[in-house]
């Protein structure tokens, strides 16, 4: 199947403001996206308790970086999106409550101008599925490795494979059931047709493997569920 186009993705998500701006609402379909949420931002401020500048990369309404704000309140935080309506959003809603200040950047992560070793913590909430083949994975990991301070760390919280197929079969059967079971049949397999269309998502263990090849000197994993996970890095 030809996979959908940035210009596609970047379209479906100026439509989609108001319900990513909801919790409830807008992470319906991700399994324990506030147990995620909650460990990766936990993670980073444990792991960077002293942290200045915090990246948000396909920050969509801003839910991760306002949970962090929750955490760590004087962040400089910098946004980057997509989508133009996702980034007026996100700077709305992040700016009533930001001590530091707050940048926002609607670009492709992979080509968006940024400061070589200029962010403490980097989030990255459901946004490298959406990454391609082996160097478009390679190369975006060694960016976003570069563009951490030492001591920085990488949180990630997104739709993983299994690097079985046989389990892998198995676990997009049990999603499949999940999505029924929350809405109904058809809900299911329209959320799975998109999925098809426009991700390509990959295994926990070949991250967290990309992350240490590319220079990140630890990984962790904080949570998995099916086809979910929150895992990171730090350099």
């Amino acid at each position: 199947m030809k996979k959908s186009t940035v210009d596609e993705i970047r379209e479906r998500f100026d439509k989609d403001v108001e319900r990513f701006s909801n919790l409830e609402t807008g992470q319906i379909a991700t399994i324990d996206a506030q147990i995620s949420l909650e460990l990766i931002t936990e993670a980073a401020k444990r792991l960077v308790p002293n942290a200045k500048n915090v990246l948000d990369i396909g920050c969509g309404a801003g839910n991760y970086t306002l949970k962090m704000l929750s955490k760590l309140p004087g962040l400089n935080c910098t946004l980057v999106d997509l989508s133009s309506p996702m980034l007026q959003k996100a700077e709305e809603r992040i700016s009533q409550v930001a001590k530091g200040k707050v940048k926002c950047i609607q670009a492709d992560i992979r080509v968006a101008q940024l400061e070589d070793h200029g962010y403490d913590i980097i989030l990255a909430g459901a946004v490298l599925h959406h990454l391609r083949d082996d160097e478009d994975w390679e190369s975006t990991f060694t960016k976003l490795y570069h563009l951490l301070k030492p001591g920085g760390c990488l949180m990630i919280s997104d739709l993983i494979t299994q690097e079985n197929p046989i389990l892998d079969e198995y676990t997009w059967e049990r999603y499949g059931d999940y999505l029924e079971d929350l809405v109904d049949k058809d809900y299911s397999e329209k959320v799975l047709a998109y999925v098809a269309k426009e991700d390509s998502p990959r295994s926990m263990s070949f991250q967290l493997e990309l992350m240490k090849k590319v220079g990140f000197s630890s990984t962790e994993i904080l949570h998995k569920n099916m086809c979910f996970g929150a895992f990171g890095g730090v350099k």
